[in-house]
């Protein structure tokens, strides 16, 4: 996966922009349904956050998958995701900055170890596609900015197609055929979402 697009600055302001979709969800949002499949916007989100935790963790040590555990979205959501994403995001770039840092991803083991800055891109990827999940399961537009777009389709070019992308939990789901001129939309097709549904 290339990272050359991938860097702190746009990492962070991916995870800003979910905390502006954050900011405005009231408890009777929770129960909204998102586009994955078989999760509500509540699950979700519990999803993000365990996730920032578990990047944040293994960018900092060698941890197990357990890190990566959703975590319940209770008490303050909005200071919840705000913590996670602050801390992912120093975590991440902390290690991009150490020359030859690798990180474990529990979840991928089997590949060995992860360049930071490759990890920093995957976690870029799935914080601007789980975005456009959330504001779909809120009913609100969204479009990441032109530089955020870019880096993102860049880095979603090279993701594989196959079957594990239909297995319970995947990130994404199979490609959507087509080949839309605009590379917003294209994004969302090589990941598995439909642009309709926003």
């Amino acid at each position: 996966m290339p990272t050359i697009s991938a860097t702190p600055l746009l990492h962070r302001r991916a995870l800003d922009r979910v905390g502006e979709l954050v900011s405005g969800i009231r408890s009777a949002d929770l129960d909204r349904p998102t586009p994955c499949a078989g999760w509500d916007l509540r699950q979700l989100l519990a999803h993000m956050i365990g996730q920032n935790h578990g990047f944040a963790d293994a960018a900092e040590h060698d941890v197990g998958v357990e890190a990566f555990a959703d975590r319940a979205v209770d008490g303050d959501l909005h200071r919840a995701w705000a913590d996670s994403a602050s801390r992912v995001a120093d975590a991440l770039a902390a290690a991009a900055a150490r020359d030859g840092h690798t990180v474990l991803l529990a979840e991928f083991s089997s590949r060995g170890r992860f360049p930071a800055g490759t990890v920093l891109g995957m976690h870029l990827l799935d914080t601007v596609v789980h975005s456009w999940d959330v504001a779909t399961a809120l009913d609100v537009p969204y479009r990441p900015d032109d530089e955020l777009v870019a880096a993102t389709l860049d880095l979603a070019r090279p993701v594989p197609d196959g079957e594990f992308r239909e297995r319970p939990r995947a990130s994404f789901a199979p490609v959507v055929p087509g080949e839309p001129a605009d590379p917003w939309l294209l994004t969302l097709h090589l990941l598995g979402r439909h642009p309709d549904r926003a």
